[in-house]
């Protein structure tokens, strides 16, 4: 009875070793996700917030040099 028992518990360990591997692999899926989407959406958005004053600042000072 004992060594069944035991053998369940093994049994359980490498089940939980399992479970674990595959939870560390998923968290660092969404962590290098979170980092892909910062990287392609909010720091461009963040240049382009730096550049557009000026961009516009330029345009309208073309436009108003024109005569429009």
């Amino acid at each position: 009875m004992e060594q069944e028992t035991t053998k369940k518990i093994k049994e359980l360990e490498e089940k939980i070793d399992k479970i674990y591997n595959s939870v560390e692999k998923t968290r660092k899926y969404l962590l290098w996700t979170m980092i892909v989407t910062v990287a392609v959406i909010v720091i461009p958005l963040i240049i382009l917030m730096l550049v557009l004053p000026s961009f516009i600042s330029n345009y309208t000072s073309s436009l108003s040099g024109l005569g429009l």
